[in-house]
């Protein structure tokens, strides 16, 4: 994965005001936290910021008024409508340090024969990864399973250095039977009605 480099000002006001001031100057607030260090409050430029979270756990070295920490977003506020960004939390990581953070599911491959549905109990999967290895995406096979199947956890291969946050023993995708709808009740219905 490779490193976003993103620079951002230490900023001094706070509250809708500032904020919004912010935005029409194509910025984003931001706090970067972690570490047992105080939280310092940072203006970002927004397209760029956008652009690095097309990148699912984007890595980001970010230079901070000269200062460089190695971060990673840990909460995104998007506007309800439009999308666009109200605010990003960014959390400080060491190389080498172990962080959790979810990962997108990708899926691949045929069911079996017949009608079924996949049900995604879990869209990404909470693993462990080494903060500078963060797997972009993790794949899953459903090649020829049929209703009743599932695939568990465990039965995910993940990248090395990557472990499972969650139980293995957790049902992540499942086969439904789809359900056919009974022919002949709104036609009972109405024969009931006309007699």
């Amino acid at each position: 994965m490779a490193d976003v480099k993103l620079s951002a000002t230490v900023r001094n006001e706070f509250g809708k005001g500032a904020s919004r001031r912010l935005r029409q100057e194509g910025k984003i607030p931001a706090v970067v936290y972690g570490h047992g260090a105080e939280p310092v409050h940072i203006a970002l430029p927004s397209y760029d910021m956008m652009m690095a979270l097309k990148t699912s756990n984007v890595l980001i070295n970010l230079d901070i008024d000269g200062k460089q920490e190695l971060v990673i977003p840990k909460a995104v506020q998007r506007e309800a409508i439009r999308q666009f960004l109200i605010h990003v939390d960014l959390l400080i990581v060491k190389r080498g340090e172990k962080v959790s953070v979810d990962v997108p599911i990708h899926i691949e491959g045929d069911l079996g024969p017949g009608q079924h549905l996949l049900e995604h109990v879990y869209n990404s999967l909470p693993v462990e990864a080494e903060a500078t290895h963060i797997p972009e995406t993790v794949t899953v096979s459903v090649e020829g399973l049929v209703a009743g199947d599932s695939v568990a956890a465990k039965d995910i291969k993940l990248p090395k250095g990557t472990s499972l946050a969650i139980e293995g023993d957790e049902t992540v995708i499942q086969v439904l039977a789809a359900q056919a709808e009974e022919p002949g009740e709104e036609e009972g219905g109405e024969e009931a009605a006309a007699e």
